[in-house]
């Protein structure tokens, strides 16, 4: 006959078990904790301030549909984005200084677009006045910006000349308006060192694909916007690397 186990004995086996079973389950956590650890990517708040006119705002399409809020749907999902629009339709270069004297935006921001003149140019406003208020506009994006010219970006003028809305008037006159005044942006924008994404070639586009034409026959519909924000979107994600 065998010697029968007694109470001591039975505690002392569970007792082992119940250590063996914990040590088991203590090792096989460990390398799955650590490989959430890894993988798990943080989420950026990145702050983008847009600044200009009705091309800016959107006029005539759906928020989602504006060139800025198409450019941060193009950029990595992973990251949230909060936009800031200060603009507004009819909006010249000094009533931009004004809006955003009024907004008076806080903080600095990782990118800043600054997008305006097109109603100077069809106001017939000055266009050496255009460009002293174009340089104070680039230098309030570069201050709102961090300090850093390399976080703006500037958007050229887009032709108007080329609309329904336009039709009967001088398409030619306009057309060589709108460059003139380009030129002034682009040369003030390489002497501040900010980025420049040329729409206007884009723009010209809609005398044969009406489709690029909002409702109202006079802006850009969300179809040419999403090329805008094609064209920005390399610049756009050198900025927030």
């Amino acid at each position: 006959m065998h010697d029968a186990i007694n109470l001591s004995d039975i505690i002392f086996y569970m007792r082992v078990i119940f250590f063996l079973v914990l040590l088991s389950l203590m090792t096989a956590c460990v390398p799955i904790s650590r490989h959430v650890q890894e993988t798990v990517t943080p989420v950026r708040e990145i702050r983008f301030l847009a600044l200009g006119d009705s091309y800016t705002v959107g006029e005539g399409v759906s928020e989602s549909e504006r060139w800025p809020n198409q450019l941060v749907a193009l950029v990595d999902p992973t990251d949230e984005i909060n936009i800031t629009i200060i603009a507004r339709t009819g909006w010249t270069t000094s009533e931009l200084l004004e809006g955003i004297q009024t907004a008076d935006p806080q903080g600095s921001y990782d990118m800043v677009s600054l997008l305006i003149g097109v109603n100077n140019q069809y106001l017939g406003y000055d266009i050496e006045k255009y460009r002293e208020e174009f340089q104070s506009l680039l230098g309030k994006a570069v201050e709102f910006a961090g300090g850093k010219p390399e976080h703006v970006l500037v958007l050229s003028i887009p032709d108007w000349g080329v609309t329904p809305f336009a039709w009967g008037m001088n398409s030619s006159r306009i057309a060589s308006d709108i460059d003139s005044y380009n030129a002034v942006n682009l040369e003030e924008s390489r002497k501040a060192g900010v980025h420049y994404v040329d729409v206007t070639p884009i723009s010209r586009e809609a005398v044969k694909n009406h489709a690029l034409i909002a409702g109202d026959g006079l802006h850009p519909s969300g179809k040419m916007y999403a090329e805008w924000a094609r064209l920005a979107l390399p610049i756009a994600l050198k900025i927030l690397e």
